[in-house]
C-alpha cells in the first residue's frame, strides 16, 4: 500500500505543484489504484509516474471545486485509449454525475467502459463501500461547498500458522499444515488431535488511510483520522493565519497537526499547499507542524509514501 501524490498545490497549477490529486496504490493488495480528486493536468502527471490508467477502477472526489475535478473528463477519455476497458466507480458529492456526463456529451467523447456514479448526500456519514479487503467511510467536512473526508480501512490479515510450534509438537509438515491453517481440527495417525485455531497467530491489523478534503478545522476530520496509519490533510495556510483559514474555509498546518495528535494518527502528510509557500517557506510549514506532531511531512508532487504495517 502506497500513496503517490500527483498534485499537491492549492487553487491553480504552479511551476512546482500541480493541483489536487493523489493515488492510493493497492497493487499488491488488490491489483488496483484508487484516485482521490483529479485536478487539471492529472493525466499528464500520471504519464510521469508508473501508474497505468487501466488499473484505476475507483475515483473518490472530495468536492466539486475546479482544482479538484477539472482533470476528470480528460482522464476518463484517455483511460479508454490506454486499455482501460474495465468498469469504473466514481464517488463524490451530488453534481459529479452531471459534470462528467455533460463534459463527455458536449465533447462527443465515447468511453469503452461503464461508469457507475455514487453521489453522496451532503449529510453522508458512514460506510460507502465495502468488499472482502477494504471498507471506505465518508463524512462531511466544513467548506464553502459540500466537501467530504474519506477513511479507507484495510480488513485485518489472518494470523500466520505457527510453524515453530507445530514442529516442536512433532506434527509432520504436508497437507496437515494446510488443514490446520484453515482452522480445522486434525487427528494424526498417532491419535493426537489438534485444533487449527490454536495453531494460528494473532491477526495482523489492517492499515488505515484518511484523506481530508478542503475544510476548516472540524471534529469530523479527527473522527475520520482515528488511529490512521497515514493522515493526508490540507494545509492551505500557515501558523498564525487561523482567521484567514476560517474565512476561506481552509485549515492551517498547525490545525492539521492538532487533528493528527488528537486522533492518534501515526503519520501526517500535509498537502494542498498554497503557491505562497515555496522552498524555505514550505519547510517552515513542516517544522511548525512538527512542534505539535513530530511525524509530519509536507509532500511534493510525485512523492511516494509507503504505508507500513504497525508491529505490536
Amino acid at each position: 500500500m502506497q500513496i503517490e501524490f500527483l498534485g499537491t498545490g492549492a487553487g491553480s497549477p504552479g511551476k512546482f505543484r500541480n493541483v489536487s490529486s493523489l493515488a492510493l496504490r493497492l497493487l499488491d493488495e488488490i491489483n488496483s489504484v484508487w484516485l482521490f480528486d483529479v485536478g487539471e493536468g492529472t493525466q499528464h502527471q500520471i504519464l510521469r509516474s508508473t501508474i497505468r490508467p487501466r488499473k484505476v477502477d475507483k475515483i473518490f472526489i472530495t468536492h466539486l471545486h475546479g482544482d479538484h475535478i477539472f482533470g476528470l473528463p480528460g482522464f476518463l477519455s484517455s483511460r479508454s485509449f490506454q486499455g482501460g476497458n474495465g468498469p469504473l466507480d466514481i464517488y463524490g458529492p451530488k453534481g459529479i454525475k452531471e459534470y462528467v456526463n455533460v463534459s463527455l456529451r458536449i465533447s462527443e467523447s465515447r468511453l469503452a467502459y461503464h461508469i457507475t456514479f455514487h453521489e453522496l448526500p451532503k449529510d453522508t456519514d458512514g460506510l460507502i463501500f465495502e468488499d472482502n479487503k477494504f471498507s471506505v467511510y465518508a463524512a462531511p467536512l466544513e467548506h464553502r461547498i459540500t466537501s467530504f473526508g474519506y477513511r479507507v480501512v484495510e480488513h485485518d490479515h489472518p494470523g500466520e500458522l505457527m510453524v515453530d510450534k507445530l514442529s516442536a509438537l512433532g506434527i509432520p509438515s504436508g497437507p496437515v499444515y494446510g488443514r490446520l491453517k484453515k482452522g480445522e481440527v486434525v487427528t494424526l495417525d498417532d491419535g493426537r488431535t489438534f485444533d487449527g485455531k490454536e495453531m494460528i497467530g494473532r491477526a495482523q491489523p489492517g492499515r488505515i488511510v484518511t484523506i481530508i478534503g478542503d475544510t476548516r478545522k472540524t471534529a469530523n476530520a479527527e473522527r475520520l483520522a482515528q488511529n490512521a496509519n497515514a493522515l493526508v490533510h490540507e494545509s492551505t495556510f500557515g501558523k498564525g493565519e487561523n482567521k484567514l483559514a476560517k474565512s476561506y474555509y481552509h485549515s492551517t498546518n498547525t490545525q492539521a497537526a492538532q487533528i493528527a495528535k488528537q486522533a492518534h494518527a501515526k503519520m501526517l502528510l500535509l498537502n494542498h499547499i498554497s503557491a505562497r509557500y515555496t522552498g524555505k517557506m514550505a519547510h517552515e510549514l513542516e517544522k511548525k507542524a512538527q512542534t505539535i506532531f513530530p511525524n509530519t511531512k509536507v509532500v511534493k508532487d510525485f512523492d511516494v509514501v509507503d504505508i507500513p504495517f504497525i508491529k505490536d
